[in-house]
């Protein structure tokens, strides 16, 4: 029987994680009104760039990334961009050519691109209960946003297969980044990435930029685009790379199935719309989804955590 030590070493992560859906649900709302002022491009750089320089102010320690074995640096770098360049561009460039229904539905992958990543890296065991789990939540998100309204139509094509393409990606960073997180530590680990992220996203942005009217972007906009760099950047990646050091790939993952939930409570309070019983029941299997994937007690790796504390030391 898990003793309440356990209990309370485990809240945390998952508390982190529940933020991180939330933070990372306000991002397409902020983005979509971002995007009417200036190109995917500059966005995606100013928001790459900004997170980076935000990190940087944060952790003031950036030697030891000079002083990294060349094994962990490609490692850090492939990082860098599957899970913030090409996950960003991808994703980005990809809801603009296809609906925000498709990006929702499509995005329900990468619970399922996760959990067989991890089970490849022996992060994870495949089991009944653990696939139980994640069918039931990305049933509730099908359920919830009517694939019925769907369009899967030739000029979303290209955009459909970006997102599948970003959701294979940011699923593989998701597992790929647990061995450095836990070596060099949440923080650390983070802002290299996107320092390295950076070294290909300032070239880029400084280009598209120079075809912005960057005069009529209101302040209003810039506001926004802050907001985006910190909240949805600089705060969701943070504590999504602080909960993978405590628990499996596929925990992190199974969460991501909470932001079209988030999305439409929020929903009454922005645009007046009522939930209903479809909301209700996508809800419930949702939440039965996350719940029968977390029950597991604790994952390998704090198991691992726990028995090797020293694998933590920064």
């Amino acid at each position: 029987m898990p003793r309440i030590g356990e209990y309370r070493d485990t809240l945390g992560p998952h508390l982190a994680l529940i933020a991180v859906q939330i933070l990372f649900g306000t991002w397409p709302i902020a983005g979509k009104i971002v995007l009417r002022s200036m190109s995917t491009s500059s966005l995606v750089a100013c928001r790459l760039t900004g997170a980076a320089l935000a990190f940087a102010l944060l952790q003031r320690k950036l030697t030891p990334l000079l002083k990294m074995p060349a094994k962990d640096f490609l490692l850090l770098v492939l990082c860098s961009m599957l899970g913030v360049v090409g996950n960003q561009f991808l994703y980005v460039k990809g809801l603009s050519l296809t609906t925000v229904i498709n990006s929702t539905l499509l995005s329900t992958t990468i619970p399922v691109f996760a959990l067989f990543v991890s089970i490849l890296f022996r992060y994870d065991q495949l089991s009944f209960r653990r696939l139980l789990g994640i069918v039931l939540a990305a049933g509730g998100v099908v359920y919830l946003v009517n694939p019925a309204r769907a369009d899967l139509s030739a000029q979303t094509t290209a955009g459909n297969l970006l997102i599948v393409s970003n959701s294979l990606l940011y699923a593989t960073y998701i597992v790929i980044s647990k061995t450095l997180l836990e070596r060099y530590g949440a923080l650390n680990v983070i802002t290299w990435i996107f320092l390295v992220g950076s070294v290909v996203t300032v070239p880029v942005g400084i280009y598209s930029l120079q075809q912005e009217n960057l005069g009529a972007i209101s302040a209003g906009v810039w506001l926004l685009l802050l907001f985006i760099i910190i909240f949805p950047t600089v705060g969701a990646y943070y504590l999504n790379a602080w909960a993978l050091t405590k628990v499996a790939p596929s925990t992190v993952a199974i969460y991501i199935y909470l932001q079209p939930l988030i999305a439409f409570g929020f929903a009454p309070l922005l645009l007046g719309e009522q939930w209903n019983s479809r909301t209700i029941i996508a809800a419930l299997l949702i939440f039965m989804g996350v719940a029968i994937v977390t029950k597991r007690g604790r994952s390998r790796a704090i198991r691992e955590i726990s028995e090797h504390p020293d694998a933590l030391a920064r």
